[in-house]
């Protein structure tokens, strides 16, 4: 076994959720989940099929966001993981529905921050081992930066 790291592609201004799934319907379920959700959203989705023709399925509202979820389930190649790139909409808004998709496995991140797949790599295929979301703390956060939280989430419609 090898282990890699692949970086994910995160265009700017986008959120990304990753994810590991078990169905091709994956994709319309999770198409339908967000236009619902978020009408407003635009958004890109890849899913690595991992048996049958073994396919990269790809689907979406926004050809730039598409060929991005598509470059990023390339680099990872591992199956049955997912790529949602979201744009005008955070992963808090349709999170719970993404974990409640009943083919959803599990989620590895749902972030803007940079992100790295750790990625195992066997005779059988690719497996995601983690992620890596963002970087490591640098100290406490103190009652200035408790301030400059609260004033984020207010400004940014989180908090009133």
């Amino acid at each position: 076994m090898e282990l890699a790291t692949v970086s994910v592609e995160i265009p700017e201004g986008c959120n990304i959720i990753i994810g590991q799934t078990h169905f091709i319907k994956t994709v319309e379920d999770m198409y339908e989940l967000v236009v619902t959700g978020v009408p407003q959203a635009k958004f890109g989705l890849a899913f690595c099929e991992a048996s049958g023709p073994c396919l990269v399925r790809a689907d979406g509202n926004d050809d730039e966001l598409i060929a991005a979820a598509v470059r990023n389930a390339r680099n990872c190649g591992a199956g049955h993981t997912f790529f949602l790139l979201l744009r005008d909409s955070y992963p808090i808004n349709i999170l719970n529905a993404v974990k409640d998709c009943p083919e959803v496995c599990s989620i590895f991140c749902a972030t803007a921050n940079p992100v790295q797949v750790v990625v195992a790599k066997t005779d059988q295929g690719n497996g995601v081992v983690g992620v890596v979301d963002g970087f490591a703390p640098k100290g406490m956060e103190g009652p200035e930066d408790v301030e400059a939280r609260k004033a984020f989430l207010r400004k940014i419609g989180y908090k009133r």
